[in-house]
């Protein structure tokens, strides 16, 4: 299959080694917005990096759209007449809709928009999509596919992708903030803080694997952590005098109210 990424940045790059790393089956061509740049990716990268969108829309079976939003619509117009019926567009461009993108791409193509978040670049990410129109279930599975290669994926109906935009598209920053937190707290208590920071990250990751692999709810397993009367009770008790729980949920319902504010605005 070949794969074309209009846009190559920090996530087309996490794409391109993720997919190296598993298989050999797709052929990857991607666009820079200079030569000298797109020379760089060639030698980093191994793949064929070039400036010409037009190219990747004649020749490509797939094509990710990893322009700023503010791009997509110019980028899309000036491929629409190369792109056929057959191919499929992904489009990681945040708050721009399905049928903006069918708009702008001439309506014939299948289209697929995704939000993948940051963790992709060391392959932890995760990846939801909201399917056009146009796209089936042959399309989705080639998405899940490559996505796959660098992390989870799932699907959502689009009128949800603004909640997960405060979700999973912002959340790594809040857990940053939590992980460092954490880390300041482990430092309060005499831990060196190169030490601290391992023992917080390591919680965290640990924590959430745990969540994944087992499928039982998060308070069953903060359960198990919680014996009578010993240090982990005291420990939930001040998070809750702190309302860690309402503020993260409020943080969730702000990023999710600015993603409608910008989408809207466009």
């Amino acid at each position: 299959m070949k794969i074309g990424i209009i846009g190559l940045g920090k996530m087309g790059e996490a794409l391109v080694r993720g997919l190296a790393s598993q298989t050999s089956a797709h052929t990857i061509h991607a666009t820079t917005r200079t030569e000298e740049s797109a020379a760089k990716a060639t030698a980093r990268l191994g793949i064929r990096t070039h400036t010409d969108n037009l190219e990747v829309a004649s020749e490509c079976e797939v094509i990710i759209i990893c322009v700023k939003p503010h791009h997509v619509q110019n980028v899309l117009m000036k491929m629409a007449p190369k792109l056929r019926a057959e191919q499929l567009i992904i489009s990681i461009a945040a708050s721009v809709m399905n049928d903006q993108i069918a708009e702008w791409s001439g309506g014939n193509v299948s289209i697929i928009r995704a939000m993948p978040n940051t963790p992709c670049l060391v392959g932890e990410g995760m990846t939801v999509f909201a399917p056009g129109a146009r796209a089936g279930a042959t399309q989705l599975k080639i998405a899940q596919t490559i996505f796959q290669a660098v992390g989870r994926t799932t699907v959502v109906d689009e009128s949800l992708m603004d909640g997960v935009t405060g979700l999973s598209g912002c959340g790594p920053a809040y857990i940053y903030l939590i992980i460092e937190a954490l880390s300041e707290a482990g430092v309060k208590v005499g831990l060196a803080r190169e030490t601290a920071t391992l023992l917080a990250s390591q919680t965290l990751l640990g924590a959430a694997k745990m969540v994944l692999t087992r499928g039982e709810h998060p308070a069953a397993l903060k359960d198990e952590v919680t014996t009578p009367a010993g240090c982990t009770i005291d420990g939930l008790m001040a998070l809750e005098e702190g309302k860690l729980r309402v503020t993260l949920i409020k943080a969730v319902l702000a990023a999710t109210e600015r993603s409608k504010t910008l989408r809207d605005s466009k």
